[in-house]
């Protein structure tokens, strides 16, 4: 640790300095921050999106598509729309960016994305999987634009059943481009809808029955053991070149829809491909590493869990937390999070059993509905289209076990740059408070070292003085004894209050 004179603390790091740091973390992590010239050659052999019309891609431009994501986002991936059957039946759709219309294996930008696997996101600088002019423009589905699209066409039971499921082509239309923070309000009864919402005839009603299918599937997966969790996720708020705050980002109503929808289409890909003796990539969530840690938080707490993981058990204990302590439960939350492990990709082969995703409850678990920022969707995408031409698979069973290796590898790699430049923002913010007391919680505890994060502002940093006993879950004491921007460090020493 190098304890520095705090003076030196006076100045926070400008914005330009977090961007360098960010594009340097990217290079030390094994990740590409820039596009080669032969992805620019490339970029500029491209002048439209792609259009394809007739058999077999439907033409279904007239249905109610819109898209709901972040206020800033401008890489849209999906787009949904419902449709009543009667009888309870309600048919959902997802829309997701044909990205393989225009990027095809093997060329340079399909090889920059193969390296990284992911767009990386810093507080200053995003590093697009894609360049933007695809993934913001020509393969995203901006709204009033036609798109091809592979759909993902569900029907969902009055119980909140996925009853059955297509995969197919078509040309979409995106009518509205709506932000989750302006829907959730209204979805909840608690505000008007948003002027673009409101803008479209009959689409307030056909969200609202997408809610519905979509709080239908949500309330299966539960009874199934899906984990609520409630984690704390906060990002950089910037101005004249400082962060200034870091601002929570917290689940929603809207948030929840997609993500239930995006969870179903997800599974209805995977059993697709299955049905065709296709092979294809899932994303799983074994069972916790440290399940007897999970354990001892639960009976902490007065309460008690199985002794072998238990899905079900343990989302019935968050419900009772949830309900005992609601202020506490995101500190449980990030816990149990950490006492978990890892997400990781596997190949799932015709005929294997499937490993299945221990906090969502759900066997069958791809990733498909994101493929203008990551590369195990695209990847999906090019299995769904052999499937739906009869064709061998683009990839075979040894290349998809190196690629699903290195989707996870490189996942890692940017979660770590991730992280890095978050905590290179917070030390810059938290510079001018050495001396500092907070009170805190204990996230991660083996022999690499021991890690707190204080309550306010919501940020993570190695308790450097101190640590012995502690273990992840615990309430701490600590003060801020030293920070490093250009390294992402923010070290507190344990206090007795």
């Amino acid at each position: 640790m190098n304890l520095r004179d705090p003076q030196a603390n006076d100045r926070q790091t400008p914005h330009s300095d977090l961007t360098a740091l960010a594009h340097e973390a990217m290079l030390d992590h094994g990740l590409a921050p820039d596009f080669s010239p032969e992805v620019q050659a490339q970029l500029e052999s491209i002048q439209a999106p792609a259009h394809e019309s007739g058999s077999p891609v439907r033409d279904l431009r007239t249905m109610l598509w819109c898209s709901i994501d972040n206020d800033d986002s401008r890489d849209l991936d999906q787009l949904t729309v419902a449709e009543d059957l009667g009888v309870g039946k309600i048919r959902a759709l997802v829309a997701v960016a044909d990205v393989d219309a225009l990027v095809r294996i093997g060329t340079p930008i399909d090889d920059h994305a193969r390296q990284n696997t992911t767009s990386v996101y810093t507080p200053t600088i995003i590093f697009p999987m894609l360049p933007e002019k695809l993934s913001t423009n020509l393969t995203s589905l901006n709204e009033s634009e036609e798109r091809v699209a592979v759909v993902i066409d569900m029907t969902v039971d009055e119980g909140g059943n996925v009853i059955s499921g297509d995969v197919y082509r078509a040309t979409v239309l995106n009518k509205a481009k709506l932000a989750y923070n302006s829907v959730a309000p209204w979805l909840e009864g608690e505000g008007q809808a948003p002027p673009p919402l409101a803008s479209v005839n009959g689409l307030e009603t056909n969200l609202k029955l997408q809610d519905q299918a979509a709080q239908r599937m949500r309330e299966v997966r539960h009874e199934h053991g899906a984990l609520d969790l409630e984690t704390i996720e906060a990002r950089a708020v910037m101005a004249d070149g400082k962060v200034v705050d870091l601002k929570q980002d917290l689940k929603n109503r809207a948030k929840q829809l997609i993500e239930d929808f995006m969870i179903a289409a997800n599974g209805v890909t995977a059993r697709y491909l299955a049905g065709k003796s296709l092979p294809s990539l899932r994303r799983v969530v074994r069972s916790p590493e440290r399940w007897d840690r999970i354990e001892a938080i639960a009976k902490e707490l007065g309460d008690q869990l199985p002794p072998d993981p238990d899905s079900k058990a343990l989302e019935e204990f968050l419900v009772r937390r949830r309900k005992a302590d609601p202020t506490s439960f995101p500190d449980l939350s990030l816990t149990i999070v950490k006492a978990m492990g890892a997400g990781e990709y596997v190949v799932d082969m015709p005929g294997q059993t499937p490993v299945g995703h221990f906090g969502l409850a759900v066997r069958d678990y791809s990733h498909s509905t994101a493929p203008n920022r990551r590369f195990p969707d695209l990847i999906t995408h090019r299995l769904l289209k052999a499937a739906l031409a009869a064709t061998a698979s683009p990839y075979s069973p040894d290349e998809l076990e190196q690629l699903a290796r290195h989707c996870t590898e490189q996942e890692d790699a940017a979660n770590k740059v991730e992280r890095q430049t978050r905590k290179s923002a917070a030390a810059s913010m938290l510079a001018t408070h050495i001396g500092t007391r907070y009170d805190g919680i204990v996230t991660g505890a083996s022999a690499k070292g021991t890690w707190v994060r204080i309550f306010h502002p919501p940020v993570e940093g190695k308790v450097v003085r101190g640590a012995q006993g502690l273990d992840i879950g615990q309430r701490v004491h600590v003060k801020l004894i030293d920070t490093d921007v250009d390294k992402g460090f923010i070290d507190f020493a344990r206090t007795r209050g």
